[in-house]
């Protein structure tokens, strides 16, 4: 049960739709179910907004299709999965409609809300090879109801590619930064913009780079104000707290 719909019900009490015997039954529903192997948490989205993803990787096909079954029985409108092998999306879509991006490895059981963000969160990326995490965060993002702006292959090997997007950048609510390398565009974007940039490390590089602990360490030591960190290749993170950003108002 979403936050929207405990209040729709304690609005049905309050106007006498529903009592209070009823509403009570409907919030007893068991917080989460043991299936053995998973114990899916369907009270996630009632606490957090945003209802459980399922993290793919390490999971075998049957598994990830009995949980998203075990989530759509309890009517979870949109479920995410990250780091989803092809192999697993042919599983669930036997019983399922998914929509799933090999390329990223994200799939996605349900409908796209409607962006209902406070602006746009834009997700930049360095190069060609950085867009599998850049995807991961920017379709994380929408997946949660956020309008996204991509602006890819615009790292600082060629800034004028950057600052050709000047307005984008200078408007957005939340930045995504994805690089690897030396993880310098953070850094840039970060001087440019007045809105929080999370820096999103990538295992891109020579063996210099150690599978992107050089671009996680220079993110980490950046001289910009208002830049955080997500962990390497870590895109779903990323899209996951930008879009945490965006829906956030004058919480007191």
């Amino acid at each position: 049960m979403e936050q929207k719909e405990v209040r729709a019900l304690l609005e049905q009490v309050s106007s006498g739709e529903l009592d209070i015997d009823e509403a009570m039954l409907k919030l007893k529903e068991a917080p989460f179910e043991d299936l053995g192997f998973a114990k899916p948490d369907y009270h996630r989205a009632l606490r957090q907004g945003i209802g459980e993803v399922i993290y793919g990787a390490g999971k075998t096909p049957e598994q990830i299709h009995d949980i998203v079954a075990s989530m759509v029985q309890q009517g979870q409108k949109s479920i995410l999965i990250t780091r989803m092998s092809s192999e697993a999306a042919e599983a669930v879509e036997q019983d399922f409609i998914i929509k799933y991006d090999k390329y990223s490895r994200i799939g996605l059981v349900g409908e796209i809300p409607e962006p209902d963000g406070i602006g746009k969160v834009v997700v930049a990326a360095a190069g060609t090879s950085d867009l599998p995490v850049a995807e991961e965060a920017a379709q994380t993002a929408e997946c949660f109801g956020n309008e996204v702006i991509r602006l890819y292959d615009v790292g600082v090997a060629g800034l004028h590619r950057l600052l050709a997007h000047r307005e984008e950048i200078m408007t957005a609510r939340v930045i995504v930064a994805v690089a690897g390398m030396e993880g310098a565009l953070a850094s840039v974007i970060g001087g440019l913009a007045d809105c929080p940039v999370i820096a999103v490390p990538t295992s891109v590089g020579y063996g210099a780079s150690f599978g992107g602990v050089s671009a996680l360490l220079a993110m980490l030591n950046s001289c910009a104000s208002g830049v955080s960190v997500v962990n390497i290749d870590n895109g779903f993170g990323a899209g996951y707290l930008a879009s945490m950003i965006n829906h956030m108002e004058g919480k007191r």
